[in-house]
């Protein structure tokens, strides 16, 4: 998970001798501290509000300064916006004044460097609406496949960075254009991941699941979050997602995930502990989890849907290897009372998602694992009649 508080507040260039390595350009770090300040338990911690003001500062933010104050709902420092605001035009017009000498002196290399260099600068200042203008002028004036999937990438950033979902849709459509025309390794690996925190924003946690487990060797994307951070996201979506013998076989046993769960030692237990049914250990890591998930930005929105799948998914693996179980005997497995356990269960039983039943009097639960080849049977009947009744309105049509 993102650090709450650390983590620079000057903008990163892209420098130590690695050509490779994209600026930090929007800094996800200062998305992470605006979401913590909207929380109940971080809205009043100083330490979180003055790294975000320091990266307001740092980065002459002025367009997302007004955005932070109406969005925590306190007043602007007048003096402050007013210093950010002047240091904004100041730049813009000596972008615009180097965009204008490249247009009317220089060739097109640079006149596509100079809108680049204005592009940037509002991407950092987080201006969402100039940025867009900015790019689609930049976009024009970029040649080749590798350089216009660098700027749709910088588009993607900024959509992720406020959120805009819309924003982010459309243009990882537009990558996923240029690279099936022609995208090289760096950048087919680096889209994989964009799409996988996407995937995983709007809960399409198996496809985010793929995403990350195919660039988990390949990883490059550190400005938009940190390895350890990334493992974390790909763990915590397998084990939602994967069946047992896939969670073994793409993490358990992955030499990658397994190097840096050695430095996560609360997700390792976490893992461990579902893959080697230890169910009270699971529980209390499961609760340590769910606190974190809280505090991501990411996860927000799904915590609560995630920690009742992972508990659907545990009491599903121990019902799958009994007949029947006792309630206490359940209970003690999970490290609850088994009152908790029967009203877990009779609630989701009553949804369809688990295939027992609980008979109260014995204080006894009994698997129902349902008959697959009567589904598929069923099922095949139900689209059999979907088909026919499509050929007779076909039918109908072409007979007219």
């Amino acid at each position: 998970m993102p650090d709450v508080s650390s983590a620079s507040t000057a903008p990163s260039e892209a420098s130590d001798g690695n050509e490779d390595k994209v600026e930090k350009n929007p800094d996800f770090q200062i998305a992470q501290w605006l979401f913590l300040l909207k929380t109940d338990q971080f809205k009043n911690d100083s330490a979180v509000k003055n790294s975000l003001m320091e990266a307001i500062k740092a980065n002459e933010m002025a367009p997302y300064y007004e955005m932070v104050t109406k969005t925590l709902g306190f007043n602007a420092d007048t003096s402050l916006l007013n210093q950010l605001r002047q240091k904004n035009e100041q730049k813009i017009k000596e972008l615009d004044a180097a965009i204008l000498d490249a247009e009317q002196n220089l060739g097109s290399i640079e006149v596509r460097e100079a809108y680049l260099a204005k592009f940037n600068y509002l991407s950092r200042t987080g201006d969402k609406e100039a940025a867009e203008s900015a790019f689609r002028q930049c976009f024009e004036k970029t040649v080749g496949h590798g350089n216009k999937l660098d700027l749709i990438f910088q588009m993607i950033r900024i959509g992720l960075f406020f959120d805009d979902l819309d924003l982010t849709t459309r243009n990882l459509d537009k990558a996923r254009s240029l690279v099936e025309e022609g995208g090289d390794w760096d950048r087919r690996n680096r889209l994989k991941v964009y799409e996988g925190l996407h995937f995983m924003k709007i809960r399409e946690f198996p496809k985010a699941t793929t995403n990350f487990l195919d660039s988990v060797s390949t990883f490059t994307c550190s400005e938009i979050l940190d390895y350890d951070t990334f493992v974390t996201y790909a763990v915590l979506c397998a084990m939602l997602t994967l069946e047992r013998v896939k969670l073994k076989e793409k993490v358990v046993r992955s030499a990658e995930i397994a190097e840096v769960l050695f430095r996560l030692p609360d997700l390792r237990q976490f893992l461990s502990s579902l893959y080697g049914s230890h169910y009270a250990e699971f529980f209390l890591q499961l609760a340590n989890v769910e606190q974190k998930l809280k505090v991501d930005r990411y996860w927000a929105d799904h915590y609560r849907y995630y920690t009742r799948e992972m508990r659907i998914l545990a009491y599903n693996q121990l019902l799958e290897s009994y007949q029947s179980l006792t309630l206490d005997y359940m209970g003690q497995a999970f490290g609850v009372t088994a009152g908790f356990i029967d009203k877990e269960l009779s609630r989701f039983i009553a949804a369809g998602r688990l295939h027992c039943k609980i008979d109260k009097v014995n204080g006894v639960v009994e698997t129902t694992r349902p008959d697959n080849k009567n589904r598929q049977y069923q099922l095949f009947i139900k689209q059999g009649d979907h088909l026919l009744n499509k050929i007779q309105r076909l039918s109908r049509v072409i007979n007219v």
